[in-house]
């Protein structure tokens, strides 16, 4: 080639490849035009990070197009020795045989190289190599001096290439950081986590006496009790009276996430971990550095999230899926269940050594049926929350007879329940004081209470959970979405309860066809459909 002929391949190529600040797209333009002036299957972008030792592949083109990568390799310490030893004096390398070549082999062999040929050109910025551009040809032999000299001219360029895209990578993702926080804040900013915990002074004076011991150190904490019992809120209570209080508390239902998305939630993920990640997404535990990361349903973790988790508490590092480099976290850990880890342990559905690390403090909540005295407080909380939300003019007056009738009811929902009746009393009150007759229904058998005595050694948590699924459902007929069903009368999204039963072996569906009583009137029950028509 003349001298003017190199030089218009110099402005070509620095053209193209500084022309885009997404390096796939600027790769695959530079890849169309050198394929006129040398063999040219491939281009690979590759960065190399002297205090680990690692080659990582930032980008590559081929006939396909251009994309982004994320592969990366650790190489051995002789080799490294070589890479570094090369200086700025020694600006390309050849190998018409990659395979032969112990540095470029190893990145041929993460990216599964057929026999090919190699021309790496590295790119100095400042004296340090930053990384290398590297055009392939598939067969050996490929490449002659005129070639190695061509590809020479385009260090340059390459290396500005790469220091830009670099940066804006690194602009993008902290955009995508911010944003991805401020949608998360804004949620977080519409729960009432300052909400009042009624009882404090009453059924919960030795829960409050426990969180207060427990709040000033960073203790791991495990919140035991029934569902609806208020653990969020204890959780709450404990991190605003800690020292972390000043940091974000992240909550974290673990039977609400996939089990297929379970370790992107709580770990994060690297942008082309898998299809459709699209950025980098900070995990739960990433998020609530320097403060606390609260585990509700714990008990609902899959094996392998649990073995994360535990190395999480051992180390204090966690690793994004599809990422190579240990991210180090400052959280306390508060998680909580409704289940019988114990018996989950002895099971082998829980892991014995992440038990025992969650359970460094237990505390206990009591069900609403043994804090009955708190029952009046709490109606009264209720009821004026639900007419402000509903934007009622008066604050509807409970009718005489009205919380005798409540406090005889056992709260098989606990306080979550008793917060859903109120609201269904004020919905069907038509402005008349309140006397929840049709919410409670028919005064419960004389066995209930035996049954879910807390200290009875017949029924554990979940069969007492899969008693009361099973009588609401007898009661709605089977019947588990809309108004009257049993989703709406325990308080949950029918998709939970559906979880749930499927948990606890409860049928629904085809499969509880007959088994539940029709109890809309004058109606039959459908087999076919596992539902009153």
């Amino acid at each position: 080639m003349t001298s003017t002929a190199e030089l218009e391949f110099f402005r070509e190529v620095s053209l193209r490849i500084c022309g885009s600040l997404e390096i796939d797209k600027a790769l695959n333009q530079v890849l169309v035009y050198v394929r006129d002036f040398l063999p040219a299957d491939e281009l690979v972008l590759v960065v190399y990070a002297p205090e680990a030792g690692a080659v990582e592949v930032v980008a590559s083109a081929d006939a396909a197009g251009g994309q982004l990568r994320r592969e990366s390799t650790v190489m051995p310490e002789p080799v490294r020795a070589e890479i570094e030893a090369a200086g700025n004096h020694i600006r390309v390398r050849l190998a018409n045989d990659v395979h032969a070549d112990p540095i470029l082999s190893r990145v041929g062999r993460i990216l599964d190289w057929p026999a090919s040929s190699v021309i790496a050109a590295r790119l100095i910025i400042e004296g340090a190599m930053v990384g290398a551009l590297y055009v392939r040809a598939i067969g050996t032999g490929r490449y002659t001096r005129e070639h190695v000299r061509l590809w020479e001219m385009v260090n340059e360029p390459a290396a500005v290439a790469l220091a830009n895209s670099q940066r804006y990578r690194k602009a993008a993702e902290l955009r995508d950081r911010l944003k991805d926080d401020n949608q998360y804040l804004r949620q977080e900013l519409r729960k009432n986590a300052s909400e009042e915990i009624i009882g404090a002074d009453f059924g919960l004076k030795d829960v409050m006496n426990r969180v207060r011991h427990v709040a000033p150190l960073s203790s791991p904490v495990l919140l035991l009790g029934e569902t609806g019992t208020g653990k969020e809120l204890i959780a709450t209570a404990i991190h605003n009276l800690s020292p972390r209080n000043s940091g974000p508390l992240v909550t974290v239902n673990c039977g609400g996430i996939p089990e297929s998305l379970v370790d992107s939630e709580l770990f994060g993920h690297e942008r082309g971990a898998f299809t459709g990640a699209s950025t980098t997404r900070r995990g739960r535990f990433e998020r609530a550095h320097g403060g606390t990361i609260f585990l509700d349903e714990i008990g609902e973790l899959h094996q392998q999230a649990q073995v994360r988790l535990l190395r999480v508490l051992q180390e204090k590092r966690i690793e994004r899926v599809g990422g190579t480099a240990p991210i180090r976290v400052d959280i306390r850990i508060i998680s909580a269940t409704h289940r019988d880890l114990e018996k989950m342990v002895a099971r082998g559905q829980f892991r014995e050594d992440l038990y025992f690390r969650l359970k460094v403090f237990p505390i206990v909540l009591p069900p609403l049926r043994e804090r009955t005295a708190d029952i009046p407080v709490l109606v009264q909380r209720f009821i004026v929350k639900k007419a402000r939300e509903m934007g009622l003019r008066r604050i509807p007056p409970v009718a005489p007879g009205a919380v005798d009738r409540l406090l005889d009811y056992p709260w098989p929902g606990n306080v979550r329940e008793l917060e859903n009746a109120v609201e269904r009393a004020i919905i069907l009150s038509d402005n008349n004081p309140l006397d929840f007759a049709e919410i409670l229904g028919p005064p419960q058998s004389t066995d209930a209470p035996a049954l879910m005595n807390a200290d009875s050694d017949v029924l554990n948590l979940d069969e007492l959970v899969r008693l009361h699924i099973r009588r609401v459902l007898e009661a709605t007929g089977g019947r588990i979405e809309g108004p009257a069903g049993a989703a709406a009368r325990l308080g949950l999204n029918p998709g939970t309860l559906r979880h749930r039963m499927r948990k606890l072996g409860i049928p629904f569906g085809r499969r509880a066809a007959g088994v539940y009583p029709c109890r809309v009137d004058g109606g039959r029950f459908s087999g076919k459909s596992a539902r009153c028509v």
